[in-house]
């Protein structure tokens, strides 16, 4: 994986004001393959996603995506950077106003000049990769919630991407639900060839589907490796967050200036 590098960070760092986000983070994603980031609430992970598509650049180091730097590049150059890249949003985002042909069509739409028919046999033939082909005609109030991130993984792959970030794609899904999208986005990740990033916080789904899993924590590389070198990783933090334990490196109480005791004015008292 690490040899043929498709999305690489090189020392790169990214904040807002005096809060610094992301502290020289060096990491490489390989052409093809499904990568995991896990990390505790306000680690950074989605804003990885965030210099991957460009929507921000760092502010030190490089982000690179098929050798071109995405912070150097201009309007119409990350238009045409998106134009290879699918994303799956941590609620679907599905336009609510528009049936389920138009959400997944709308891609296809902005990016080609494909005729009306051709724009047809592309939405079936995505429905159809996600087992939905019949609710062309369906409102997104009219899905449930696992239909929803289904029609919204539809729409991602509408283009073929090249490249899949997914934000969270297990949040609020039922067991069935979830092993349905775990199991599809394992498919269509082999299916496609696609160099796919998935920022989750569900450990043991994704330990499932992914060739490789970066853990970030204070804004930093906390430990990574395959699923087996995570699961027998010797790492206190690593086996704090795979168990879900309360106790451990990550602390429960909130690293407050004062003692208890000064917060009251009882200190010495």
């Amino acid at each position: 994986m690490q040899n043929d590098s498709f999305i690489e960070f090189k020392h790169v760092s990214f904040g807002y004001g005096d809060r610094l986000i992301l502290q020289d983070i060096s990491l490489k994603i390989g052409r093809g393959q499904l990568v995991a980031i896990m990390g505790g609430s306000g680690s950074g992970k989605t804003t990885l996603l965030r210099l991957i598509s460009g929507q921000i650049r760092a502010q030190q180091g490089q982000v690179l995506v098929d050798g071109r730097d995405v912070g150097r590049m201009n309007q119409r150059e990350l238009y045409q950077h998106r134009r290879r890249m699918g994303m799956l949003f941590q609620f679907g985002a599905l336009f609510t106003d528009l049936p389920v042909f138009d959400n997944v069509a709308f891609p296809i739409r902005e990016h080609t000049s494909l005729s009306p028919a051709m724009v047809r046999d592309l939405v079936l033939m995505k429905l159809h990769a996600v087992g939905l082909r019949g609710t062309e005609s369906l409102m997104p109030a009219e899905l449930s919630g696992g239909m929803s991130r289904r029609i919204a993984l539809a729409r991602a792959i509408a283009l073929d991407p090249q490249i899949m970030l997914y934000d969270e794609p297990f949040t609020g899904l039922d067991p069935i639900s979830l092993a349905t999208i775990a199991l599809l986005i394992k498919k269509l990740s082999d299916a496609l060839g696609t160099s796919a990033v998935m920022v989750t916080h569900d450990v043991h789904k994704s330990l499932e589907i992914v060739d490789y899993v970066y853990f970030i924590a204070g804004g930093k590389i906390a430990a990574a490796g395959t699923p087996d070198e995570v699961r027998a990783s010797d790492s206190p933090w690593v086996h704090q967050f795979i168990h879900g334990e309360a106790d451990g490196p990550v602390h429960f109480a909130y690293p407050a200036q004062q003692s208890l005791a000064g917060s009251f004015g009882l200190e010495g008292a």
